[in-house]
């Protein structure tokens, strides 16, 4: 079978293409001063990133900045909303010391490869539609010229729901991911510009453009924003919810890696620019599951929590991806083999009771499994009872489940880079599909908070029973085990996303 590419929440990458935002109320409360700047000469170590995390509030922070210069690092930013310092230091004992502060409930190293960080991971190439293809496709009937290719939408009712409203452009999502193309034809017209940035090294920077990838970065962000709201323009694709606005927030450093201090900024910015739906498809690297017994990744799991719960606070629906690698989230064990992704991995026997997937796993946010042309759950999609929340078209292997013509593909039709056009598949590709539905129901109840928003994606899902048994290959073996009832299993959590009822009900 197909797997998907391992690095993103995660999309398949099939083989086969603003003015300066002065936003000043994202600004810090705290600002590094020429001391925080200069790391220790005692230092012994690569540079690294750390997240500190204290109290929220001004009190404890001064302390804990001087501290942080005497312990030889560096503050890059302090989000005293939430009590997360993003810092840096090439002091290897700069955590533990960092720990030893009055005031510091958890510290630790985002990273273990030095900044900037290098890998040599292939975040992978899509199927991209020739230029032939595209211009033999024709608009037809409403539809976009490339529409008749996407089954993803019928799928879950989003064409009937385009008969009623296409969204609403007061709902914003954003898009925290790899960058965006705003320049694309089929995102332009959508693109909210004042509330992007690029996150990467945990500090906003809405420098022009800033949020776009470059032409060796990946273009899995582009994808996933025109699935969420692709401009129904007689151009190309139609996202889910068309009317609605998009921003690009970006996280990835340049190889690919979504470090903790870039995944905080990136919930911090959408809050503070109360931002409706924030789109998350990866893992926060490099571990693909961070255990609370290990004061680093302890650390990790407390900064993206506090984040992520004040972005909810803030009226902001997070939605994540479950992941491609077939786990069940709700076993006992699991056997990571890929941690840390930028050091040196070994198989480590977790238990994802106390060892967490983020953001995929954090209370609140809203857990995406993926399903393929036929309405089964993806061959490679994570599942789990009381993990996954809810399932959308995230696609499979053509050879699992193949869409009806005119579909000729079981993978999922989105915009890359440069004006193209391509397939990828992923939990990546099914998370934007969810967003997609939460916007148009933020459209039809503007006055919604967060968590209605949720239970109305929840309540208004279709009802999907667990698929039993599960041997997607054909092969005469149980490839998964699904839990639970026809309303609620580890499969489909509460349903299928129904992007019709979200605009009628």
């Amino acid at each position: 079978m197909t797997a998907p590419e391992p690095r993103y929440r995660r999309a398949l990458a099939i083989p086969a293409g603003m003015a300066l935002a002065t936003a000043l109320a994202f600004l810090p409360n705290v600002t590094a001063s020429a001391a925080d700047r200069t790391p220790a000469a005692t230092a012994d170590g690569p540079l690294l990133s750390y997240v500190v995390n204290i109290p929220p509030g001004h009190g404890v922070s001064a302390h804990v900045r001087r501290a942080i210069t005497e312990a030889g690092g560096s503050v890059v930013i302090a989000y005293d909303q939430i009590g997360v310092i993003v810092a840096h230091s090439a002091d290897l004992d700069f955590a533990r010391e960092m720990r030893a502060v009055p005031g510091v409930d958890s510290a630790g190293a985002t990273r273990n490869a030095p900044l900037p960080a290098q890998s040599t991971t292939d975040v992978g190439t899509p199927r991209v539609l020739s230029a032939e293809q595209v211009a033999e496709a024709k608009a037809t009937d409403g539809q976009d010229p490339l529409e008749p290719l996407q089954w993803d939408l019928p799928a879950i009712k989003a064409d009937k729901a385009h008969e009623k409203t296409l969204g609403s452009p007061d709902v914003t999502v954003a898009v925290i991911d790899t960058g965006v193309d705003d320049t694309h034809p089929d995102i332009a017209p959508n693109f909210d510009r004042a509330d992007s940035a690029n996150c990467v090294t945990g500090k906003p920077d809405t420098t022009d453009g800033s949020w776009r990838p470059s032409t060796t970065e990946s273009p899995h962000g582009t994808h996933v924003a025109g699935e969420i709201a692709g401009a129904k323009n007689g151009v190309g694709i139609t996202g889910v919810a068309p009317g609605v606005k998009v921003a690009g927030i970006k996280v990835a450093t340049p190889k690919g890696y979504f470090y903790t201090e870039a995944v905080v900024c990136g919930f911090m910015w959408a809050a503070e620019h109360h931002v409706d739906v924030t789109n998350n498809s990866y893992y926060t690297d490099p571990w693909y599951f961070n255990c609370t017994g290990d004061p680093d990744q302890r650390a990790l799991v407390d900064a993206i929590t506090r984040a992520s719960r004040y972005a909810e606070r803030k009226g902001t629906v997070n939605v994540a991806a479950a992941g491609n690698e077939r786990y069940d989230l709700a076993s006992d064990s699991i056997t990571d083999p890929a941690s840390p992704n930028d050091g040196t991995p070994a198989d480590r026997v977790i238990d994802p009771h106390t060892c967490y997937d983020i953001p995929t796993q954090l209370p609140g946010v809203v857990t995406v499994a993926a399903t393929g042309a036929k309405g089964l759950k993806s061959s490679y999609s994570n599942y789990g009872l009381g993990v996954v929340d809810i399932a959308a078209p995230g696609g499979d292997s053509t050879a699992y489940q193949k869409p009806e013509p005119p579909a000729t593909s079981g993978q999922i039709l989105g915009p890359l880079p440069g004006g193209k056009w391509g397939y990828m598949s992923g939990t990546s590709m099914a998370t934007p599909h969810v967003v997609g539905v939460a916007a148009l129901i933020k459209s039809t109840h503007p006055h919604a908070p967060a968590s209605l928003v949720k239970a109305l994606l929840y309540a208004e899902a279709d009802a999907t029973p667990c698929t039993d048994p599960y041997d997607i290959d054909g092969d005469g073996k149980v490839d998964a085990v699904c839990e639970g009832s026809r309303n609620h299993n580890g499969f489909y959590g509460f349903g299928t996303a129904d992007a019709l009822a979200a605009v009628t009900e």
